[in-house]
């Protein structure tokens, strides 16, 4: 079941189509990939989610009915561009964000130290938020985020301002959040972070909907049906018994172990009989297909789509 539906949604501003009939579909309680280029339409879209703006056509159908305003009390929204009072102190602060939330004070308080002390930030909260690294600031706006426990989360570059363990620690948060029940759309450049968490992504450029799926098959639609082996025994007897059926790309080996890469010119053979043609002219020690990574596929749809929008 879907629990968000971005149907058709078209926003112009001015002369510029910020957005023209994208349409995203995220399962409930999944970890749902946002992706794009800069001025791809990727704010825009989830702008008009939180009802910061409104599309000029299309709808947004939240957990099985058209969105109000009154849905946005069921989302966690961390923006690209944050911000916290520099001059407040830092308790004061996350009480104040939570309490707009409409948590009380007395279960914000609670809240907030459970997860002040999960995040061992607990020493900062008389502290002001100027004194603050860009690093701990992240972490106050993740847990006012998250606090009142939304069911829908969207994150906007969760992990800008991140050193890696700290990445790490937000990371495990977010699938955390998932198992229990939240559903969590989130933009990123860091395609590492996509692969690791998303079940399903979307990719828009120019603010057109380019390619969307569960991420594996989005992975193995681009597959280029190219193999990576290693072997050992007689290379260049191997070699002119593949050439007529593979382009063959020769890599360094250790010692007496070979690498090759081979891509393949003939789609109708199978794996088996690769395998088989390959065991009778050397000892095979590894076989492997070439899966694209979500950077490949980023880079390789959207190249595509500017050459044919420049056509």
């Amino acid at each position: 079941m879907d629990f968000l539906n971005a149907t058709n949604i078209v926003k112009k501003f001015s002369n510029h189509v910020a957005l023209n009939k994208v349409s995203i579909q995220v399962p409930e309680q999944s970890i749902f990939g946002l992706l794009g280029p800069n001025g791809a339409g990727k704010t825009t879209l989830i702008r008009i989610i939180n009802q910061i703006t409104a599309p000029d056509q299309g709808e947004i159908i939240l957990n099985g009915r058209k969105m109000s305003a009154d849905d946005v009390r069921l989302i966690g929204y961390l923006p690209e561009e944050r911000g916290l009072y520099k001059k407040m102190k830092v308790g004061e602060q996350a009480l104040y964000l939570v309490r707009l939330k409409g948590v009380s004070r007395s279960d914000g308080l609670k809240k907030l130290k459970y997860w002040f002390e999960k995040f061992e930030i607990q020493e900062w909260w008389d502290k002001k938020v100027e004194e603050l690294s860009k690093g701990m600031q992240q972490k106050i706006q993740f847990i006012v985020t998250i606090l009142h426990e939304p069911k829908l989360l969207i994150f906007d570059e969760p992990f800008t301002g991140f050193d890696p363990i700290n990445v790490n620690l937000v990371k495990g948060e977010i699938l955390k959040l998932r198992e229990n029940g939240a559903t969590v759309l989130f933009s990123t450049h860091v395609m590492s972070s996509v692969e690791e968490l998303c079940d399903h992504i979307a990719l828009i450029n120019n603010g057109n909907n380019i390619l969307h799926g569960q991420i594996d098959e989005v992975r193995s639609k681009f597959k280029p049906d190219t193999y990576k082996i290693t072997f050992r025994g007689d290379q260049k007897s191997l070699y002119s018994n593949l050439e007529t059926a593979f382009e063959i790309y020769e890599e360094p080996g250790r010692g007496e172990v070979f690498r090759m890469i081979l891509k393949k010119r003939d789609n109708n053979l199978s794996v088996r009989e690769m395998i088989r043609t390959i065991n009778d002219q050397v000892d095979l020690v590894s076989f492997e297909e070439v899966i694209p990574s979500v950077n490949d596929i980023f880079i390789r749809a959207v190249e595509e789509t500017n050459t044919i929008s420049q056509d």
